[in-house]
């Protein structure tokens, strides 16, 4: 065997090897004093086909694989992209690893996470020492595809998903058909473009993490270039007019995304969902550098735009966005007070009575009046009342 002259760096290692995407499995087990046990790996793979084998390699000091190796028999869990809390959550916790999550048992009695992709009944036949790490080969007893969906990968430092060009067509099939609704409005929509000197667009919820243009229209002399781009995420603060009406665990799901971002300012994020439930508008204002203060999101929603990105990329792109200069604060209109409005968003049912798409009013005129505000809001108002309509939802 040839010897390595000089050391590799570990930070050298870590960025190198990051670039390659493993797959994410959760191994779960009983002990004999009935604990149940999950270790959350990233390193599982299939081995042999005759005889079947597959293998994981966790930490030698893991003290879960501790108890885990001991263990009768243990079940892998394939975990799909939409089990990524789910999986922070295994992770994180020391002890009662299944409070409040759902399973069922492997025919060895193990823990099945629901939702999984598949699980894989096993036995470990042997444990190979392997420098900071131990390789787990064990024997399959069972196994089965229960939930065909993409899984879930880690990348890059970050967990992702991987989607099929099959998925991606079925996602533009859904576009058009959103595009071809809203087009009702469009009349609407251009003249209120018009008539403010603005930029009107319709957005909807492509998925959980994405929203995307199905209507827009601009006023002469209003470059939609310096607008938001037809496609973007959904990162707090985008997309309150969208999570307002979900779950608690999703509007959670949504706010987690704003990692840099401190309670105090998570809690304005939650107010202004109250505020939208209330109301049914949200407005943000532009501080004194006035629209250059879109530029951090415009920029990072145009890079969102251009195709498919890294998770380290779609990171840096989700920190631009929370670190926007616009002034999310809530406030009470005054008919006579100037504002600068940087835009006004307002949530619109689709036929099944949820909130998957927005009215978005942006590049507005500078120092207006409370009561010209007001006028704006009840306009595009009327424009949700069309798309309401056109879509057959019931208010």
């Amino acid at each position: 065997m040839t010897d390595i002259a000089t050391p590799v760096d570990r930070g050298l290692f870590r960025e190198v090897m990051g670039h390659y995407p493993t797959g994410v499995a959760v191994v779960t087990g009983r002990a004999d004093d009935g604990e149940l046990l999950a270790l959350v790996v990233g390193t599982f793979g299939s081995v042999s086909l005759d005889p079947p084998l597959v293998s994981f390699m966790p930490m030698k000091t893991s003290k879960t694989f501790a108890k885990l190796r001991e263990c009768a028999s243990l079940c892998i869990n394939i975990v799909g992209g939409e089990q990524e809390e789910l999986v922070s959550a295994l992770a994180r916790r020391w002890e009662n690893k299944f409070d409040g999550i759902d399973w069922f048992p492997s025919p060895s009695g193990d823990p099945v996470l629901a939702d999984s992709v598949a699980w894989i009944d096993t036995r470990i036949t042997d444990t190979v020492e392997a420098g900071d790490h131990w390789i787990v080969l064990c024997a399959v007893a069972d196994m089965a595809v229960t939930n065909p969906v993409a899984p879930l990968i880690f990348f890059q430092g970050g967990y992702g998903s991987f989607v099929g060009t099959s998925l991606l067509a079925r996602l533009e099939h859904r576009l058009l058909s959103e595009i071809q609704e809203a087009d009702c409005a469009r009349t609407a929509v251009e003249d209120l473009a018009h008539d403010i000197g603005c930029e009107v667009t319709v957005y909807t919820a492509v998925g959980r993490d994405e929203m995307a243009t199905v209507l827009s229209a601009s006023a002469p002399g209003i470059d939609p270039e310096n607008g938001l781009a037809q496609r973007v995420p959904i990162v707090p603060p985008i997309g309150d007019s969208l999570v307002f009406d979900l779950p608690p665990e999703d509007q959670e799901r949504w706010l987690a995304k704003a990692r840099s971002v401190e309670e105090p300012g998570r809690q304005l994020y939650r107010d202004r969902l109250d505020f939208v439930r209330a109301h049914g508008f949200l407005l943000s204002f532009l501080p004194r550098e006035g629209g250059a203060a879109y530029e951090g999101m415009r920029d990072a929603t145009h890079r969102y735009a251009n195709g498919r990105l890294t998770p380290a990329q779609e990171r840096n792109i989700r920190e631009r966005v929370v670190e926007s200069a616009v002034d999310y604060t809530l406030r009470d209109l005054e008919e006579e007070e100037t504002y600068d409005i940087g835009s006004v968003v307002l949530p619109v049912r689709d036929r099944a009575g949820g909130y998957t798409r927005t009215l978005r009013l942006g590049q507005l005129p500078r120092r207006v009046s409370g009561t010209r505000v007001r006028e704006w809001i009840a306009r595009a108002q009327e424009i949700v009342d069309i798309l309401e309509r056109g879509a057959g939802s019931d208010r």
